[in-house]
């Protein structure tokens, strides 16, 4: 196989790698969310660029990401996580990437239907592990959020 077809075969599956990970939030499904990550994985959160301002949570390894995507999950009626334009460069058997995503998470709150919208961006860096291609680390980024009531 030459190097652009290997290159395009790494880039498809990366991006069906970052596309499962909001499948299984979607599916309320925070084992499989997990799955995405290597076994050491690292999830950075950060309220607005992360070149000028300090992560504001750090989560490390699956099982304890497994435990945060249960949780989060357990807060919401509902989620759709739609991810947008994605751009990754690999490089042998690591990657970096950006991808953005709309994440609308449905929740009642104190007997209020609610639509909790999230403009975020994932960064990550990938490895090409004996599973397959997995997310090392992400520095998942709210660029902004809006919180408003939402009718059936």
């Amino acid at each position: 196989m030459s190097a652009d077809i290997e290159e395009l075969v790494d880039r498809l599956a990366i991006r069906d790698l970052v596309d499962a990970y909001a499948h299984h939030a979607d599916r309320k499904d925070p084992d499989g969310q997990a799955d995405v990550f290597t076994a050491d994985g690292v999830v950075r959160l950060f309220e607005g660029d992360p070149t000028t301002s300090e992560p504001v949570g750090t989560v490390t390894g699956r099982a304890a990401l497994a435990s945060t995507f249960a949780d989060l999950v357990s807060r919401y009626d509902a989620t759709t996580y739609l991810n947008g334009q994605s751009t990754v460069t690999v490089t042998g058997d690591t990657a970096t990437g950006e991808t953005y995503c709309m994440a609308h998470h449905l929740l009642h709150d104190n007997g209020e239907r609610v639509l909790l919208t999230m403009a975020i961006r994932y960064l990550d860096g990938f490895e090409r592990t004996p599973e397959g291609w997995r997310i090392a680390r992400r520095d998942l980024v709210f660029d902004w959020t809006e919180r408003r009531p939402s009718s059936a």
